[in-house]
């Protein structure tokens, strides 16, 4: 099996899927080619990703599984799109059969509870605890006589930990963290964790985060911690809270609940933006963003969306 690192994210291979699909749902107008020739451009990462996805749908025309037959076969379905993203997503290891290529993507797609892009799901999890996940993530969870063990495997949760004699661990890429009862945020970035404490204690490797603080972690410990800002936790009830926060990092933000690329223009990714705002509908926030500031929304297509100055 080959598991070798593609060169290239989860979220980049979402993106080159789009675009396989917009090409195969019909001729792309003169926006679109443009609007693709600029996500190839914009980085190897992207050539990477659409070289690959162009052998798999290759590969696929040699294969005699029923899920391959029905990804080439059928009309543009829900259904379609979801068979071509799994096949695209784990890759092609050879004409004979798929591998997992992206090795990263098996655990999230094996995980005991995950959650798709856009949508949030709550759990009550044996020992009486409730767990939130946030979009695009996914958790593992191990009870036994001794300890209560979840592992964020990808993207965000939300623990509300019940009281009882057994500790309650989260591991993420960077740590163990051990809770007490209350209430914690726990988010796994690319290079770092980060865990909010509403309510309780998040000791790590010894050191304890107090109620009412947040902090980063890594593999050397923590950051220094700061008070909880707005927007923590507030996805929980589908909010997205910014308080004089940056518009590229705003930004960065809100794309985390959308499929494609949201891209910030430099020229405006420093103007602040303030406010809460219902993540159930993006497209909205968007066009409160040109009420708000001097910005305009430009769409592509619905998979690429930049904001740029206004002119």
């Amino acid at each position: 099996m080959n598991t070798t690192n593609p060169g290239f994210s989860h979220k980049v291979a979402e993106q080159a899927v789009h675009w396989l699909i917009e090409l195969q749902g019909g001729t792309l107008d003169h926006r679109q080619q443009l609007a693709m020739e600029r996500w190839l451009q914009a980085s190897e990462e992207h050539r990477q990703a659409w070289a690959h996805i162009q052998r798999v749908n290759q590969r696929l025309g040699g294969l005699s599984s029923p899920l391959a037959h029905a990804t080439l076969q059928a009309p543009a379905s829900a259904s379609r799109r979801r068979a071509l993203k799994m096949l695209v997503l784990l890759g092609a290891g050879s004409a004979a059969g798929l591998s997992l290529h992206a090795s990263n993507s098996l655990p999230q797609l094996l995980a005991d509870y995950r959650s798709p892009i856009g949508q949030r799901r709550q759990m009550r999890l044996d020992d009486g605890s409730q767990l939130h996940l946030n979009t695009a993530s996914a958790a593992d969870v191990r009870f036994d006589a001794g300890q209560r063990r979840v592992h964020l495997l990808e993207g965000e949760l939300l623990l509300d930990v019940a009281n009882e004699r057994r500790p309650l661990r989260v591991q993420t890429d960077d740590g163990l963290l051990e809770l007490s009862a209350g209430r914690f945020n726990v988010r796994q970035w690319p290079q770092r964790s980060a865990v909010a404490v509403f309510q309780g204690r998040a000791s790590l490797a010894g050191a304890v985060l107090e109620s009412g603080r947040q902090a980063s972690f890594d593999a050397s410990g923590w950051s220094a911690s700061r008070t909880l800002d707005a927007n923590s936790g507030a996805w929980v009830d589908g909010m997205l809270v910014a308080a004089h926060m940056p518009l590229g990092e705003f930004l960065d933000e809100l794309g985390r609940y959308r499929r494609g690329q949201l891209n910030c223009d430099q020229a405006v990714a420093g103007l602040l933006v303030s406010g809460s705002y219902p993540l159930a509908d993006s497209e909205r926030i968007l066009d409160l963003l040109e009420v708000a500031l001097p910005v305009r929304v430009k769409r592509f297509t619905r998979y690429w969306v930049t904001v740029g100055a206004r002119v």
